[in-house]
């Protein structure tokens, strides 16, 4: 048997209380009504309910100094808060007070025992202890099979100065693997120095890699080191490499070549020991035919290329990465690590994330600070990420997607696979074939090469609510 929640209103106004009380009659819900802030503070401190639910502006105690009062002896009770006074001041006093949810008059009935209920669930949920998910501080998580090459990549070069090239689309994590390479080489103990060739302007990149000399230009009133000094022994993480202008290409091959290099204006030449690591969302191999990026120096750079998959294309992950990003979200904001339902987590696996990782650890980022209860619903994802449209069909390739779910299931264990799809598919397509040719048989047969016959047979067997119409 379900366990009753104990649910207390607090509203000055009798119509309002009356609308509660019929709307949370339910079997699981137990409801009290009081009229007056000041008449419930002792017994919601002496015995606090599941759920509050207070209005703010009443006659006494206002509702934001009740929630403030009861919370510091009971600091998990979820409160949800009513007004009357939707404005922006309500809102955000009420989420500064700590309240579960804003829920502003008039409501919804349905609405407002929907958010009970989500209080009731959060309420229990914080009683559960939640663990922190293994490998908070990993470097990388991923057991994708694409992700184990490139944890393969990073064990055989653990040894190694050697320089490492990094292709991946955006948001895929380049960095990452580049401080992974560093921190499993040889040159732990020295700088890592990281430096995106596409966040500089371009008649600053020769002073940021190379440093300059006082008076090398307007403004420079001191000598300055460059990054190339600064990581000297270690490693020189040079990130969006394709974004170098051609003048810098050539200092870089000839450092590269020399291991020396003269500061902007300077006149002696500085000699450094520096492993570089590139990376590059662009098609190096398309620029160096386009004349836009040096050959000789593409052949230097490309000694060693580590691909790093899209997040799309590692969707096993995206669970594990989901739990991982909750938990640094929730470090980060002192808050409690939120929790995706298997729904949420089912849904997010199943996005097309055009932004990659960072896109997923942007969106853990913002469900921390907007997801009312700690169980993640799909309904608290953002809008963009809610919409049906928003599910991945690989791009409308449906074998990158068919792909995909056989990869999944696999990987989950399940068996006789073409049990459980080919009836599906066949199914998916009578269905549509019938769609298109408004119900009638022989043309639908026809556009699927079957005879009329094999389409009945199939339609009694898959469909027999259609093969008797």
């Amino acid at each position: 048997m379900t366990d009753v929640a104990r649910v207390t209103i607090v509203d000055d106004d009798r119509a309002i209380r009356w609308v509660l009380e019929r709307a949370l009659a339910q079997p699981d819900l137990d409801v009290e009504s009081i009229e007056r802030g000041d008449l419930a503070l002792s017994r919601l401190l002496d015995d606090p309910p599941d759920v509050l639910v207070t209005d703010i502006r009443m006659p006494g105690i206002d509702g934001l100094d009740l929630m403030s009062r009861v919370r510091e002896v009971h600091p998990d009770l979820p409160v949800i808060v009513m007004t009357a006074h939707s404005d922006l001041e309500s809102a955000v006093a009420s989420y500064q007070g700590g309240a579960f949810e804003y829920l502003p008059k008039p409501f919804d009935v349905d609405e407002a025992l929907a958010l009970v209920r989500r209080a009731v669930a959060h309420a229990r949920e914080r009683k559960r202890p939640v663990s922190v998910p293994e490998g908070l501080d990993a470097e990388i998580i991923g057991e994708a099979p694409a992700m184990q090459e490139v944890f393969r990549a990073i064990g055989r070069l653990s040894h190694s100065h050697i320089t490492v090239l990094i292709n991946g689309e955006s948001g895929t994590g380049k960095e990452r693997v580049a401080r992974a390479l560093h921190q499993h080489s040889p040159r732990v103990g020295k700088s890592f120095i990281a430096l995106n060739m596409a966040a500089i302007p371009r008649d600053l990149i020769e002073s940021e890699l190379f440093g300059h000399e006082k008076g090398a230009f307007t403004g420079a009133a001191a000598q300055r080191q460059g990054r190339f000094e600064q990581a000297d022994g270690g490693t020189l993480f040079l990130d969006e490499i394709g974004d170098m202008p051609a003048e810098t290409q050539t200092r870089l091959l000839r450092v590269l070549a020399d291991g020396e290099f003269y500061r902007v204006g300077g006149h002696t030449p500085v000699k450094v020991d520096v492993r570089i690591i590139a990376a590059t969302h662009q098609n190096l191999e398309t620029l160096v035919e386009d004349g836009r990026f040096r050959e000789d120096l593409f052949h230097r750079l490309n000694v060693i290329r580590v691909h790093l998959p899209k997040l799309s294309e590692r969707r096993e992950d995206i669970p594990r990465l989901a739990r991982h990003f909750l938990a640094e979200a929730a470090k980060e904001l002192s808050t409690d690590i939120k929790v995706l339902t298997a729904d949420a987590e089912a849904h997010i696996t199943r996005l097309p994330w055009p932004g990659n990782v960072r896109q997923l650890e942007n969106t853990c980022r913002w469900l921390t600070v907007m997801a009312s209860g700690r169980e993640v619903l799909v309904e608290d994802l953002p809008p963009e990420l809610r919409e049906p449209e928003a599910v991945d069909s690989a791009n409308g390739d449906w074998r990158a997607a068919f792909r995909n779910w056989a990869d999944r299931a696999l990987a989950a264990g399940h068996t006789h696979l073409l049990e459980e799809a080919v009836p599906d598919f066949e199914k998916i397509l009578i269905e549509t074939a019938l769609k298109h040719t408004g119900g009638r048989k022989g043309e639908a047969a026809e556009l699927l090469g079957w005879g009329r016959n094999t389409l009945t047979r199939k339609l009694k067997v898959l469909l027999p609510a259609l093969a008797e119409d």
